[in-house]
């Protein structure tokens, strides 16, 4: 994907890049074929499947009957069916080696592979020239980098009554330079922010005077006036949080930064000068255990959608490469409701915001595309794949003390819910019948059967659960009553609890302290309409 890189304060620069590609770790991958014969380009071959070692879109087959440099342009989500760049011939139970083909150099650090140049040497504000023309030199023994990852440089300033440009001028006679505590790691973002600069190290955050400095009077408080300084006191901000190293993570609203540190599994918000680790607000648990599973090559990208005023995180713990609908997360968080409120199936390579509205960028193998969410009618389908079902998990907690029986289950909301699956509290494993088992009552449970492999019994919607008997109808899941949703809670356990003599779907209802609810959308009601669910709820009987 293209890489922007924001400027602030100069004149006009060059921006280049030394490597041509990102670094990819030199591996081979051996993929069997399942297909003899010629395939045409863009249609799709047959490989065994082997999850374990994944072939991804970009990668080179070599082999028999490859003769040109043939390229992977699409991978199907299970590792079985590749299309190609170019028209290819394959042998079935032959092995063949995928691997990346970069010719250009690579970096391993990609963030460190780029380079700043001004376009002219002190050329006049606007002119039109380019020409560097003639520049003095010095000879070094040792022309060899010095990379300063802690430290900051500023150059001269633009004159914009003069027209006079030193912007590209570095005196090693004054002091420009500015450096933050090494033990914190290396400096991966800057934010400008009114006359304050925010410096965003590993494992710190510090916030920097533009332009200004602090003088502290005998009595100890700070007195802020104008200085020669370009970068003043730097302060840091309290507590021990950084971005680790995902600038990515970063996104701003108003006076609110977003971002993440890896290091310490938490997702963070500065405002008003202190943070806070809003990972905590229900799910320190899911940020622990996703967080610690990105890899180095992994990447987490952070942007605030201002059409649904939300910040937007998505968690790719290998790379981009890796095909979609596995091993990524997208979320959101609300600051109205202050929690984490939803998922998303789709896998971004790029988001930000733009005129009041949300965007997106994919990668595409051959194409990359830029989306604009919430502008059509068909919800749930991202980058034209077909349509997902929502859904929603809760728990009925009621009188958590007692247990209780669960009978009936109804909603507020739109017609097109189902639930699938409602499940008890485990009661841990109890020795029955000469073995141990884990005991639970539930209403949905999978039945695998020849004819129905893994189906599900469920509580269906208003509209799927319709069934026609002797001319009269019925339903099988929710019925609408007083305008409100209702169902009775089947019992499907396959095992009964200790002491039971009746159970299964000779009862209704299940036995708990808490059930666990999952609820989604059908396939066949309004399938592109909206679908709202406002308020779920039980009625239960005390045992």
């Amino acid at each position: 994907m293209p890489v922007t890189l924001e400027v602030s304060y100069f004149n006009s620069y060059y921006v280049k890049r030394l490597a041509d590609v990102p670094y990819i770790p030199s591996a081979t991958i051996v993929r069997t074929a399942d297909f003899t014969g010629t395939t045409a380009a863009g249609a799709g071959v047959d490989f065994v499947i082997n999850t374990n070692f994944p072939v991804f879109v970009g990668m080179f087959i070599t082999g028999t009957g490859i003769t040109v440099p043939t390229k992977v342009t699409n991978v199907t989500s299970n590792q079985r069916t590749f299309k190609f760049d170019q028209a290819l011939t394959t042998t079935a139970a032959t092995n063949y080696n995928f691997g990346y083909n970069w010719t250009g150099p690579q970096v391993k650090d990609e963030d460190q592979d780029w380079y700043i140049e001004e376009s002219r040497i002190r050329g006049g504000y606007n002119n039109v020239s380019t020409d560097y023309g003639v520049k003095a030199y010095i000879v070094e023994e040792q022309d060899a980098q010095t990379r300063r990852g802690n430290s900051l440089i500023y150059s001269g300033i633009l004159n914009s009554r003069t027209g006079i440009n030193q912007t590209n001028q570095f005196s090693v006679a004054e002091e420009i330079t500015r450096s933050v505590d090494p033990i914190s790691g290396s400096i991966q973002k800057l934010f400008a922010e009114d006359t304050n600069l925010l410096i965003f190290q590993e494992r710190k955050v510090n916030n920097a005077l533009i332009d200004k400095d602090a003088i502290f009077t005998a009595e100890g408080s700070a007195i802020t006036t104008s200085g020669k300084l370009v970068i003043g006191q730097i302060t840091p901000i309290a507590g021990n949080w950084g971005i680790s190293k995902d600038p990515q993570s970063f996104a701003v609203y108003g006076y609110m930064k977003y971002f993440v540190d890896r290091n310490r599994n938490a997702v963070l918000r500065l405002a008003g000068g202190n943070i806070t680790e809003i990972s905590n607000y229900g799910m320190i648990d899911f940020f622990r255990d996703t967080l610690s599973s990105v890899t180095s090559t992994g990447v987490i990208l952070g942007a605030y959608d201002n059409y649904n005023q939300n910040y937007v995180l998505s968690i790719q713990p290998f790379n981009r490469y890796e095909p979609d609908g596995i091993n990524f997360k997208t979320l959101t968080f609300d600051e109205r409701s202050k929690g984490w409120t939803s998922f998303f199936t789709f896998k971004p390579d790029a988001m930000f915001s733009s005129q009041g509205y949300f965007y997106s960028a994919k990668d595409h193998g051959d194409a990359s595309d830029i989306y604009r969410h919430n502008t059509n009618q068909t919800r749930n389908s991202f980058y034209g794949q077909p349509i997902k079902p929502s859904s929603i998990q809760f728990v009925f907690n009621p009188s958590p003390n007692n247990i209780k029986t669960f009978q009936t289950i109804n909603y507020e909301g739109t017609s097109g819910w189902e639930v699938t699956s409602l499940v008890s509290d485990e009661t841990g494993f109890d020795l029955v019948n000469n073995s141990w088992e884990n005991h639970i009552d539930e209403a949905t449970v999978a039945v695998t059967t020849p004819a129905t492999p893994n189906t599900y019994v469920r509580i269906y919607s208003y509209y799927e659960g319709l069934y026609t008997e002797n001319g009269i109808q019925y339903r099988a899941g929710f019925d609408r009553k007083q305008n409100k949703y209702m169902a009775v809670i089947p019992n499907n356990t396959q095992t009964p609890l200790p002491g039971e003599v009746v159970f299964g779907n000779q009862t209704t209802g299940i036995k708990a302290y808490y059930a666990t609810v999952t609820m989604k959308t059908d396939a066949t009601t309004d399938p592109n309409g909206l679908k709202e669910l406002f308020a779920v709820g039980s009625t239960f009987a005390p045992r």
